[in-house]
């Protein structure tokens, strides 16, 4: 395997002593700063050398986010902007308060601009007003789902038209946050500025509700998603459990990759059956999904399936659309199990009763819990820190519980999916008691 290359670009050399004031000196009880040389390891498994002695499987290291001495900005010139992208997820606001106040009360910069809707509205046709913020607009934001700024799909392969805006605008620093399209977007906007030879810095906040960037360890939104998604899965088992041959039906968010499903399934552990994008399943034969529902009824009388909207997609016909961000548009699971479901107990004539929940919008659009709003907070925070300090095309991200500065190309270069022999996938199959395999 390829080496990893975690460098992070730089606009220049940082000059300018930060008017944040901290110490350098260790042990001393003050706060330090972080310098470039600071560094943690990726790939923190270890081997047994001949001699007894551990050592890490790989040398690929990367940058400790945070705080550097000396700043590439000068804050009184700095005009930073920032960008809410793709569908909405908790933690968004959160994220935007954070960034406001770390460049107001830690820098001083008093232009900040909030672009309404995305990379649509740093487009030259777009009607929507700029939005100003500051401390006071931002106060009590983290306490609502979404985001004040608007988010929307798109746009964010019109580089050209994007950079134009920014070099008319005057803005030197831009903030997105978003997902794999956002992320590659900003990558493809930071090589335009590049190109151009401006001094604009670029960094990514990574949000994806389903936390399928790889390379780090979760992404914002995704644990108050699983919380959320846990009172409806507890509802469709009461409901399975009063029914006659119940069967309660959830439907949660993943695409392509099945966390949120897998550790709803753990955290609520009614789960009998989880279906997720990376386990394909048959629905008839002998070792499809209906027959061990059969099963399953016949053995404790109800059962309640957690699906991920990304799976079976390969059992029904391909919808032939994309919405504006390049995602093929898929069939609804949830309906078509249900129908599916319906469909084979009348066959049987065995009565059924199916309870559908789709509760994907709720999530979504809930604010932050406990712990995404800490997450969200030093996030935004060391965003601010990194472009301060003149970095670009660079995200910030939590890798083996470490706030690091990684560029967007890496992060996005690859697809995080749950492991099915892996630890996660291994201890669902033991909560929900599903085969391993439902492919015939």
């Amino acid at each position: 395997m390829d080496k990893l290359d975690f460098s992070i670009k730089n606009l220049g050399r940082a000059k300018i002593p930060s008017p944040i004031q901290m110490s350098q000196t260790i042990g001393d009880g003050f706060a330090d700063y972080v310098d470039d040389k600071e560094r943690v390891l990726f790939q923190i498994d270890t081997s047994v050398m001949p001699d007894g002695s551990l050592a890490p499987t790989g040398d690929e290291n990367l940058e400790l986010a945070g705080p550097r001495q000396m700043i590439y900005f000068n804050p009184s010139h700095v005009h930073a902007a920032i960008c809410t992208c793709g569908g909405i997820c908790p933690g968004l606001n959160n994220v935007i308060r954070a960034i406001v106040r770390c460049l107001w009360y830690r820098y001083g910069v008093r232009r900040i601009s909030g672009i309404p809707y995305g990379y649509q509205g740093l487009l030259p046709e777009s009607a929507f007003p700029i939005i100003n913020l500051d401390p006071d607009i931002v106060d009590d934001i983290q306490e609502k789902g979404g985001t004040i700024l608007g988010s929307s799909r798109g746009g964010g392969d019109q580089v050209v038209d994007i950079v134009d805006t920014l070099e008319r605008m005057n803005i030197n620093m831009l903030f997105t946050i978003g997902g794999d399209g956002t992320l590659r977007g900003a990558a493809d906007i930071g090589d335009e500025i590049e190109r151009r030879g401006l001094k604009i810095s670029v960094i990514g906040i990574p949000k994806t509700i389903d936390n399928d960037l790889d390379f780090i360890q979760t992404s914002f939104g995704f644990d108050t998603a699983v919380s959320m998604a846990v009172p409806p899965v507890r509802g469709a088992h009461v409901e399975a459990k009063n029914s006659i041959n119940g069967v309660g039906l959830v439907k949660v968010m993943g695409r392509d990759s099945g966390f949120i499903a897998a550790n709803t399934s753990l955290a609520q552990s009614d789960v009998n059956f989880c279906l997720i994008p990376e386990n394909k399943f048959d629905l008839d034969g002998d070792n499809g999904l209906l027959i061990h529902l059969k099963r399953r009824l016949l053995d404790r009388g109800h059962a309640v399936i957690l699906v991920a909207e990304g799976a079976g997609q390969e059992l029904m016909e391909s919808t032939g659309q994309k919405d504006a961000s390049g995602n093929v548009k898929f069939g609804d699971i949830g309906v078509f199990l249900k129908n599916s479901i319906v469909t084979y107990f009348k066959e049987q004539k065995m009565t059924v009763n199916v309870k559908y929940i789709d509760p994907s919008y709720i999530i979504r659009s809930a604010a932050a819990n406990a712990y995404d709003s800490i997450y969200c907070a030093r996030l935004g925070a060391n965003a601010v820190h990194a472009a301060m300090a003149g970095k670009t095309q660079a995200l910030i991200g939590l890798v083996n519980d470490r706030f690091v500065n990684m560029p967007i190309r890496v992060a996005v270069s690859a697809r995080k999916k749950v492991d099915l022999e892996g630890p996660l996938w291994r201890d669902v199959l033991e909560n929900t008691r599903q085969p391993s395999s439902m492919k015939n």
